[in-house]
């Protein structure tokens, strides 16, 4: 039985009616830049979130960089993060002219190890920024009280965990903000790229929204150096429609996982995936290198103490399929392959 990693056509034809009918009103009224539709989103994401302020923008790399020069980076300063991400985490610390701080990673949760924060600190350090990786929030009490004793700000990478929670309050409403991606794989994905940021701070909110329109206040009152990173209205009413269908389990006490990635470790990965492969099960490694292995970090980063749990990971890790219309008869072949691999 043919299971792909993730079924987008499935999902296209199920809300087909609603998606077309959806575009065909941003068609009607040709307004694809700062339709109706995209404050709609804002508006609709900032309640799921209860939080303030939602501010579309361009992708999820464009989420974290904005907010980044929010917080006002100057050279030299430092940002902790993990190693074991996508590029675009440590990516736009750089671009927004500070150095990224590899600390290791809790090998149970695959997200970055609170224990490892205070041997990264120095006098530049300026904050840190946690990945809720695979949809699994970070452990974020220890990191925030970590923070606030040292006077650093907490921002969350949270491209992969839209909907995910920590102790039954929405991952994107802690510290200084929250980036979020639109990117088709994501659990509520759009029909190309896009991004958004949370934050409870008005003035950092419009900071980010005057970051993604050239800097300017208006078309003709540029105040700052901005950047051109507008979420688009067709990409806005393709996510109101998907919003509509984002339901998820009530939430138990401590972190709340809402599985972006389905992720196994063992030590046969490569051939678990050359099986798997064999019996048309498709999987993905995320990710087969951490960070600091790669030659741009490698001149550009800072690394805090051991990364051997990264580096082990990064070897075991493999993604299973996982789609919310993912077929039991799908998931049971899927069962039965990986446990006729372990034998």
């Amino acid at each position: 039985m043919e299971t792909p990693l993730l079924n987008l056509k499935r999902q296209y034809q199920q809300l087909r009616p609603e998606l077309e009918k959806a575009l065909a009103a941003v068609f009607e009224s040709q307004r694809f830049i700062r339709g109706p539709e995209l404050k709609e989103l804002e508006s609709a994401v900032a309640d799921y979130h209860g939080i303030a302020h939602a501010v579309g923008v361009a992708s999820g790399t464009d989420a974290l960089l904005l907010l980044l020069e929010a917080l006002d980076l100057k050279p030299g300063d430092e940002v902790i993060t993990t190693p074991f991400t996508f590029v675009a985490t440590a990516e736009t610390i750089l671009r927004a002219g500070a150095t990224p701080v590899f600390v290791d990673i809790d090998p149970a949760t695959f997200n970055l190890d609170p224990n490892r924060l205070e041997a990264a600190r120095t006098e530049k350090t300026r904050g840190v920024v946690p990945v809720h990786l695979f949809g699994l929030a970070a452990d974020l009490d220890p990191i925030l009280a970590w923070a606030e004793k040292n006077r650093l700000w907490v921002m969350e990478d949270c491209a992969q965990a839209f909907g995910a929670a920590y102790r039954g309050r929405k991952v994107g409403t802690f510290g200084v903000g929250g980036a979020f991606s639109f990117f088709p794989s994501k659990n509520l994905g759009g029909f190309g790229d896009g991004g958004l940021v949370t934050t409870a701070d008005s003035r950092r909110a419009e900071t980010v929204r005057i970051l993604s329109e050239h800097g300017g206040r208006d078309k003709y009152n540029v105040v700052m150096l901005g950047h051109n990173s507008r979420l688009d209205t067709l990409q806005a009413a393709v996510l109101l429609v998907k919003l509509r269908y984002l339901r998820l389990p009530a939430e138990p006490e401590g972190s709340y996982h809402t599985y972006n990635q389905y992720t196994v470790r063992t030590g046969q990965r490569d051939r678990l995936q050359k099986f798997l492969a064999e019996r048309k099960v498709g999987t993905a490694i995320y990710y087969p290198f951490a960070l600091h292995q790669q030659e741009l970090f490698r001149k550009t980063a800072r690394i805090a103490g051991s990364l051997e749990q990264s580096e082990a990971t990064s070897r075991e890790v493999l993604s299973l399929p996982i789609d919310p219309l993912l077929t039991e008869a799908e998931q049971d072949y899927v069962i039965e392959q990986v446990k006729e691999f372990f034998g």
